[in-house]
């Protein structure tokens, strides 16, 4: 069993020097041009809980309302020695680390992703593994979204374990324990992976998301590299930018705030039941990602090591979210193993950008192959696109780490190029709960994107619940005069594109150097360009981390 918890790695002097950088954190996750293109979304009506880890010799877990911005009414704590409203208390201290934790997830003064929560549940980390993940009860908290800066230490395979390590046994243990009370409750954890060594518990549990640390320059930071010790699983599932673990996560929390209740109050359509599903909110958060440069994925290795899908963008996932549910086009049944080209089916799917939650049977000897048939072009004859989709669906309640193989139902992605029947791109790791696709400069043509179970060996259930987002993209970049200057344009969605200029097409590399900076209005991102501008050709690129 685990014997106690510990913070993940945290420096003094690191708030103070963020503080100064967190405007262009929520300009880089995408936070600013959101809140530019929406209304009140921030939060509001969604209930969070932070646990958080107090040292081995003192009860301290608690974030201290005046320090942050926030009201006391926010907040209820609670620990072994009791539940309180009021701040200070006896059941516990105050945490510095929470407080940094709280700026970053719900601040209004500090640079906060979902600055108006309905309430946060501040409990002590061990108390809350020990009472409610650990316990065969589940009880619910009450709590949607649980931002968890916290790990259980490097897991090692040898016994028996070394201070601030576990056995991947004990791995094993807390990561079942999680996907069954997530499983259960609905309750999505966001989950640090660690910082430096292998990635830990509970960031390591299937139906959570692990989240890793992108330090932005000038600054250094560590972060944990994948996969898993105990079966080469891909975890972290996405980044943010930070020094440490501790205050990515928060961000990516607050960025699943801020899609819950955009789900909920219809902004996706009207089945907000499927849009408060945590496996919608998952897919929709992987897929709106932005990749780094040196980001890298294979057919049975659906997420980067280090970055995961990449570095979270909550313009990208709203607009997915507001593309809307669409089902599948044909779904077939097919012998297990068997070829399965695209169907010749004549329906569409109306849009480009959007998701589903949709399910896939299958039974021995037969796999089932969900169809979704798409239209990719536009009026730009030539231009190519990039493709984007992601699949996550549960590991499911009491099916434990005994169960071999993984005890999750197989799942894979498939894309296919309609005109030639020929294989574009697959994801199909048959230890993840997730698969993803990045297709860049796609030509443009019918595509045919297939969710497919397998119904042989290892099938954990015939029926398997599951979401999918996907995007097609391909913004054009637009010339304006206005007096005598001219300008560049192109829509802020999907953000994460670059404009790079050079001066011939002939010699000379792409740079950034001596373009103007990006001004957003009215849903578009524009430079202006003096008529002496020495640049002359100009292209979007996509990734620019």
């Amino acid at each position: 069993m685990i014997k106690h918890f510990w913070h993940c790695l945290v420096l003094v002097t690191f708030w103070n020097s963020l503080t100064a950088h967190g405007g262009a954190t929520l300009d880089v996750i995408g936070v600013s041009a959101l809140r530019a293109i929406t209304t009140n979304l921030d939060g509001r009506g969604i209930r969070v809980a932070q646990p958080e880890a107090s040292g081995q010799n003192d009860t301290n877990f608690e974030v201290n309302p005046n320090f942050i911005g926030q009201p006391q009414s926010l907040f209820t704590y609670i620990s072994a020695a009791g539940t309180d409203t009021n701040f200070p208390n006896l059941v516990g201290g105050y945490s510095g680390h929470a407080k940094d934790v709280g700026n970053t997830f719900y601040s209004p003064i500090f640079f906060g992703v979902a600055t108006n929560l309905a309430h946060v549940d501040n409990f002590d980390a061990n108390y809350f593994y020990t009472n409610y993940i650990g316990l065969p009860s589940l009880t619910a908290i009450g709590d949607a979204i649980v931002n968890q800066s916290f790990t259980f230490g490097n897991v090692v395979t040898n016994l028996p374990t070394p201070a601030n390590q576990i056995s991947v046994a004990d791995q094993q243990q807390v990561d079942s324990e999680y996907d069954n009370y997530a499983e259960q409750n609905h309750t999505l954890f966001i989950s640090a992976v660690n910082n430096g060594g292998s990635v830990s518990p509970p960031g390591t549990a299937y139906n959570s998301i692990g989240v890793a640390a992108f330090a932005l320059p000038p600054y250094g930071g560590s972060s944990s590299i994948g996969p898993t010790v105990d079966n080469g699983r891909c975890k972290p599932d996405i980044t943010a930018p930070a020094d440490y673990t501790s205050f990515s996560t928060p961000q990516i929390a607050g960025t699943a705030a801020l899609l819950l209740q955009a789900g909920l109050r219809g902004d996706g359509g009207s089945d907000t039941n499927a849009a408060a599903d945590i496996r919608v909110l998952k897919a929709l958060l992987l897929n709106g990602a932005v990749k780094p440069l040196n980001w890298t994925n294979g057919a049975a290795t659906p997420l980067d090591a280090r970055y995961g899908a990449g570095v979270v963008n909550v313009l990208n996932t709203y607009q997915q979210l507001a593309g809307g549910k669409h089902g599948y086009t044909v779904s077939v049944s097919v012998s297990t193993g068997a070829a399965h080209p695209p169907t010749g089916a004549t329906g569409t799917v109306s849009v480009l950008s959007g998701w589903d939650f949709n399910t896939n049977s299958s039974s021995v000897p037969n796999d089932g192959v969900n169809h979704y048939y798409f239209n990719v072009t536009n009026s730009v004859a030539g231009q190519k696109f990039l493709a984007t989709a992601t699949l996550t669906w549960n590991r499911h309640y009491n099916a434990t780490y005994l169960i071999s193989p993984a005890s999750i139902n197989d799942l894979n992605l498939f894309l296919y190029n309609c005109a030639n029947s020929n294989l574009v791109m697959c994801s199909t790791s048959l230890v993840d709960n997730v698969e993803h696709l990045y297709v860049t400069n796609l030509a443009q043509g019918r595509y045919d994107l297939q969710v497919l179970k397998r119904g042989g060996l290892g099938t954990v259930s015939n029926s398997e619940a599951y979401a999918l987002a996907f995007e097609f993209v391909a913004p054009p970049l637009l010339t304006v005069s206005a007096g005598t200057n001219s300008g560049l344009g192109w829509p802020i969605y999907p953000a994460g594109f670059l404009v790079e200029a050079r001066t011939n097409l002939l010699a000379g590399a792409w740079q950034t150097n001596g373009v103007p900076e990006v001004i957003f209005t009215n849903g578009q991102s524009n430079i202006r360009l003096s008529t002496t501008n020495a640049q002359q050709f100009f292209r979007l690129r996509r990734p620019h981390f």
